[in-house]
C-alpha cells in the first residue's frame, strides 16, 4: 500500500473477499475473512463479516436480482461482486439506502461509479416488486440453495421440514460457548445467556467477543450440537479414550472436561498442520492433563499399537457439513452428489478401522455434522452388516429447526465382550 493512502474500508475488504472467494475454489470464506479483518475495529469486523457471509448465504437469489436489473447483460466478476454485496446490504442486511448506494459507488473504479449508482437505485425502486415476486419463486432460488439439495431434502424430510431447514440456513448463525470445567472463568458476563437445561453452555447476546477467555482456556467456542457425540461416548475417569479425527479439538476438550482430566486420551488427526491447533487447544483446556497427540490417517488402517486398546473410541468423521450450512455458508456452493459419494467411502473406511481400536465390550461412537442419511444411519447399518456381533445402542439425528442448534448425527455401538 502506498503511503498516505487511506486504509481500505470494511466494504472494500468485503468486496475483495468475495472476488477472492470466486477466484480461488480452495479457499473458504471464514479463512478469507480472518485475513481481511486484521486491524479492523470491532464494528468494522462485524460489518465485513455480515457483508461477506450475507452475500454468500443469499448468493443465488442476489444473482437473480442482478440478472433482472441487468436484463441478462454480463458483468466483469469484480463489478458483479461489488453489486451483489451492495444488494446484500440493501435487501438482506437492511442497511440505510443512501449510505449503501453512496459507499458502494465511492469504492467502485471511477469508470463504473455511474453503473453502480444506477443499478442499486433501480433495485431500490423495485423494492415492492422483489417482495411480491419472492414468494412465487422456486424454493432453491428463493432460499439460495442448489436445487439438487432441495430435492433430496424434500424426499428425506418432507416439504415442511425442508422449508424449515431452508429458512434456518438463510439466517445468520448464533455464537455459543462451552465453559471449561477444568479452568472456568471467574466471572460470567451478563451478555452470556445461559442455555436452558444445558449447564455450562451459553449464547453470546451482544457485547464483546470473549477473546481473552478463549485464549486463557476458560471457554471453547462451540455449538451445542457437538455435545451429543460426547454424551453418547460417556467417557469416564481412568478410561483409555481415542478421538480419531480430533482437530481442532472441540470434542477432545469436552472429553477431558467431562472426566476432570483424569482419562488417558489419545487425539489424532491426519494433517500435521492441524495438530498444532489441536495441541494448543488441549493445552489451554487442560494444562494439568497430559493427552497424547499423534498424526494418523484412519482411512488407511488401524495402527498396531491401537488394536483393541481403548475403552471408548470416537470417530467424528469428515463429512458434507450439511448440518452446519448456517455457519459454513459456502458449503452449499462446494458440495456435489459425486463429492457426497466420495465422502461416504472415506467415512466407512475410517469407521471400520477405528472400530478395530475398541476393546472387547468397549464403546464406539460414530458422528458427523451432516443430516444426510447416506453419511449417517445408512452408513451405520453398513457397519453393522460388516460387524454383525456389534450392537447399536442409540443414535441421534439433530435437525436445526427442531433443536435450534446446528445439525448433527451420532450413533453409539458396543463391541462384543469377546
Amino acid at each position: 500500500m502506498k503511503r498516505n493512502m487511506p486504509a481500505p474500508t470494511a466494504r472494500t475488504l468485503a468486496w475483495r473477499c468475495l472476488c477472492r472467494w470466486d477466484e480461488a475454489n480452495n479457499e473458504f470464506a471464514d479463512s478469507l475473512i480472518r485475513h481481511a479483518e486484521e486491524g479492523l475495529s470491532s464494528s468494522d469486523r462485524a460489518l465485513l463479516q455480515a457483508i461477506v457471509l450475507g452475500t454468500l448465504r443469499h448468493l443465488r437469489y442476489l444473482e437473480h436480482m442482478l440478472s433482472v436489473l441487468r436484463k441478462g447483460r454480463p458483468l466483469q466478476p469484480e463489478m458483479r461482486h461489488l453489486l451483489l454485496s451492495g444488494l446484500c446490504q440493501l435487501f438482506v442486511l437492511h442497511l440505510p439506502d443512501y449510505a449503501v448506494v453512496n459507499e458502494q459507488a465511492k469504492i467502485a473504479p471511477a469508470r463504473a461509479r455511474g453503473l453502480v449508482n444506477g443499478v442499486l437505485r433501480e433495485a431500490l425502486r423495485r423494492r415492492n416488486d422483489w417482495e411480491k415476486e419472492k414468494e412465487k419463486l422456486p424454493l432453491g432460488l428463493r432460499y439460495s440453495m442448489p436445487d439438487w439439495v432441495v430435492d433430496r431434502w424434500i424426499v428425506n424430510f418432507g416439504e415442511q421440514e425442508c422449508r424449515a431447514l431452508l429458512e434456518w440456513y438463510s439466517q445468520p448463525a448464533a455464537v455459543f460457548l462451552r465453559v471449561n470445567d477444568l479452568n472456568p472463568p471467574s466471572i460470567i458476563p451478563p451478555h452470556w445467556s445461559p442455555l436452558p437445561n444445558l449447564p455450562g453452555w451459553y449464547r453470546l447476546s451482544g457485547g464483546p467477543f470473549p477473546h481473552e477467555q478463549l485464549r486463557a482456556g476458560h471457554i471453547y467456542i462451540s455449538d451445542p450440537a457437538t455435545r451429543h457425540s460426547v454424551e453418547l461416548l460417556a467417557p469416564a475417569a481412568e478410561e483409555k479414550i481415542l478421538d480419531t479425527c480430533a482437530a481442532p479439538g472441540g470434542k477432545s476438550t469436552a472429553i477431558l472436561s467431562s472426566t476432570c482430566g483424569n482419562c488417558s486420551l489419545l487425539a489424532t488427526d491426519n494433517m500435521e498442520s492441524r495438530l498444532t491447533m489441536l495441541r494448543r487447544n488441549l493445552l489451554r483446556a487442560a494444562p494439568a492433563a497430559s493427552p497424547q497427540v499423534q498424526l494418523c490417517d484412519w482411512s488407511l488402517g488401524c495402527p498396531k499399537s491401537c488394536l483393541s486398546a481403548f475403552d471408548a473410541v470416537l470417530a467424528d468423521v469428515p463429512c458434507s457439513n450439511t448440518g452446519v450450512m448456517q455457519r459454513r455458508v459456502d458449503v452449499r456452493w462446494r458440495l456435489s452428489p459425486p463429492e457426497l459419494q466420495k465422502l461416504t467411502d472415506v467415512q466407512f473406511r475410517i469407521a471400520t478401522h477405528a472400530m478395530q481400536a475398541v476393546k472387547p465390550g468397549g464403546r464406539f461412537v460414530y458422528s458427523t455434522c451432516s443430516i444426510e442419511p447416506e453419511e449417517n444411519s445408512q452408513l451405520v447399518q453398513k457397519l453393522l452388516e460388516k460387524h454383525p456381533t456389534w450392537t447399536l445402542v442409540e443414535e441421534r439425528l439433530i435437525l436445526p429447526p427442531r433443536n435450534h442448534t446446528d445439525g448433527a448425527y451420532c450413533a453409539l455401538l458396543r463391541a462384543p465382550e469377546t
